[in-house]
């Protein structure tokens, strides 16, 4: 799992502003001032006393029309004061929360228990996670096909000082995967993945990934490449300079047959920020074009998508007080932002955040992510329903 990283809390004084004013590269995003969103709608996506349910960001949401697919942890809560409480000492699943009506309801899928294997060998119903003595990944021998109409791919590190990952695949919308897979090296010391991709044709899938330092910790962005279903991937480039401290799980979408824009979550001290990177020759390098939130405190990843009009949606939690969920908008294809717009503010404390989200049919925004609110301890894992306002 993702090791606790801190940069300190701080705190940011906030005032309700009459407008969402835009921000200009050279001053980043503004980190002192938000506007309340007018017409978020939250929902329970998965809650159970005594359950911990987290980081939605480290597996990856899928959509199709109006069914909505999420991957997310689930063990046992235990307090540890200022980490994610999360009981260590006992198992935790990797799972799925299904909706069928674009994110009003959900339910819950479970894996099957280890060496349930269904049709051809290699096929599991549901995910299993690492760790399980049967599930030893191989290397992929049949391709991809990446437009398929129920295709899911999700890419996952077996854990951040390991510097070894995995993809599992499904063709028919999350129901049953094949996996895992071994992801190469592609010439790094160590590859942390998660899942985020842009699939670009049945063959050809680009994909965002953190690589392992010249030092030895994870904290560098890179894109790689397949053009043959995912049996070989190459390395194409590093987003941006090693780091002094890390940067780390991109989240990238596609403007056109050659532009590319990725957000980034940084600490770099003195800096602890959310950074914008473009890529104008699909992927081959990149270039930072602004800073979107400049003031991230302890830090959280981002999760960006395109709106049906074409703007840039960000969405990410903010763990320093009052400990929210946060949305910034773009229509300049990422290089200046408005303000930080309050999905909701109602925490308690810093253990939520790690948004996925996507856009529905009819142009509302879906994001999922961990949360708990100042009812009780229970992490559970909660949507926002939002409309975001015409420019």
């Amino acid at each position: 799992m993702v090791g606790r990283r801190r940069s300190g809390w701080g705190l940011v004084g906030r005032i309700v502003v009459g407008g969402i004013a835009a921000c200009a590269i050279s001053g980043g995003g503004d980190a002192g001032s938000a506007e309340p969103a007018g017409n978020p709608r939250h929902v329970v996506v998965y809650r159970e006393p005594g359950r911990f349910a987290g980081w939605p960001a480290n597996h990856g949401i899928w959509i199709w029309g109006d069914e909505i697919l999420v991957g997310f942890s689930r063990g046992y809560y235990k307090d540890h004061g200022e980490s994610h409480h999360i009981d260590r000492e006992k198992p935790e699943e990797f799972v799925l929360a299904r909706s069928k009506d674009g994110g009003e309801t959900w339910a819950m899928e479970l894996p099957q228990p280890p060496g349930a294997l269904v049709g051809t060998r290699g096929m599991r119903h549901g995910l299993v996670p690492p760790g399980i003595p049967e599930e030893h990944p191989t290397d992929l021998t049949t391709p991809m096909d990446f437009s398929a109409p129920g295709f899911a791919l999700t890419l996952r590190m077996e854990s951040p000082d390991a510097g070894v990952s995995r993809f599992y695949y499904s063709t028919d919308r999350g129901h049953a995967w094949r996996g895992p897979y071994r992801f190469p090296l592609l010439g790094q010391k160590g590859v942390m993945a998660r899942t985020d991709y842009l699939a670009t044709g049945s063959s050809d899938c680009l994909v965002g990934l953190t690589a392992e330092k010249s030092g030895g910790k994870e904290g560098r962005p890179f894109c790689a490449r397949t053009s043959d279903g995912g049996l070989t991937w190459s390395f194409l480039s590093y987003i941006g300079p090693e780091p002094g401290g890390y940067a780390i799980m991109p989240s990238t979408r596609r403007l056109s047959p050659t532009e590319l824009i990725t957000t980034i979550r940084v600490l770099d001290p003195p800096r602890s920020a959310i950074d914008a990177y473009a890529s104008l020759d699909d992927g081959r390098s990149w270039s930072r074009i602004s800073t979107p939130e400049p003031d991230a405190g302890e830090g959280n990843p981002p999760s960006l998508s395109r709106l049906l009009d074409g703007r840039l949606c960000l969405i990410y939690g903010e763990r320093k007080a009052p400990f929210s969920i946060l949305a910034r908008l773009s229509s300049d294809h990422g290089r200046t932002w408005t303000g930080p717009i309050v999905l909701r503010d109602d925490a308690g404390g810093r253990d939520i955040g790690y948004v996925r989200s996507v856009v529905r049919p009819d142009g509302k925004v879906v994001a999922v992510y961990y949360y708990h609110d100042r009812s009780g301890p229970t992490r559970y894992l909660a949507g926002t329903i939002w409309s975001p306002a015409k420019p």
